[in-house]
């Protein structure tokens, strides 16, 4: 029975420590959300598909609409596309207040002749390219995942996030809008970015 009750006591005090290691992890992570509020801060210079500098800069002034992909993708990105021109055909007139910009992370097979055409058909959304540093770096400062996984023959295809990124008129993150999101919660937000003070 002692050798019970010493064995009690000791995966009570085990558990009691972890629980004060979790509290203390807790505590000293917590702190994460300040990353929401350093989103797309970082140094990088692209270039749009109309010849123009892409920047951290360029989001400043107008609300926005980013999305991270590549003209390869068999389903996420075509999908992603229709549906960001979904949101503008409900939005209406509201919707002219509003940028959108296709960032390519695939910049060795993605020239901007075949970007350009790529989300051409949307009439709203802007191709971005640029070097593979670049892309990178602005990867990075969006917090966005991209990967090439090989397929046979050589070739490759790319896992990215896949959400929308949402930026306000002064260049700062805002939220997103998931992949496949329902309509009205995605037109919902978008109004909510749009009514944001500039």
């Amino acid at each position: 029975m002692r050798t019970h009750g010493w064995t009690v006591a000791l995966w009570i005090s085990v558990v009691a420590v972890g629980l004060v290691a979790m509290v203390h992890n807790f505590f000293e992570t917590e702190p994460a959300h300040s990353t929401a509020s350093t989103l797309g801060r970082g140094d990088y210079a692209l270039l749009t598909t109309q010849g123009e500098a892409f920047t951290a800069d360029t989001l400043v002034g107008r609300p926005s609409m980013l999305f991270f992909g590549f003209t390869h993708c068999p389903e996420v990105c075509p999908t992603s596309l229709a549906e960001m021109t979904a949101w503008y055909e409900s939005l209406g007139a509201e919707g002219d207040g509003l940028d959108a910009w296709f960032i390519s992370v695939d910049p060795a097979r993605d020239t901007i002749k075949l970007i350009q055409d790529y989300v051409g058909w949307t009439e709203r959304v802007v191709g971005v390219t640029g070097t593979e540093v670049e892309v990178a770096k602005a990867a990075a400062s969006w917090g966005v995942y991209y990967q090439e996984v090989p397929l046979d023959g050589g070739n490759y295809t790319i896992d990215h996030t896949a959400s929308v990124f949402l930026v306000d008129a002064q260049g700062e993150f805002a939220g997103t809008i998931n992949y496949r999101e329902p309509m009205e919660s995605a037109v919902t937000k978008l109004r909510s970015l749009l009514a944001q003070p500039r």
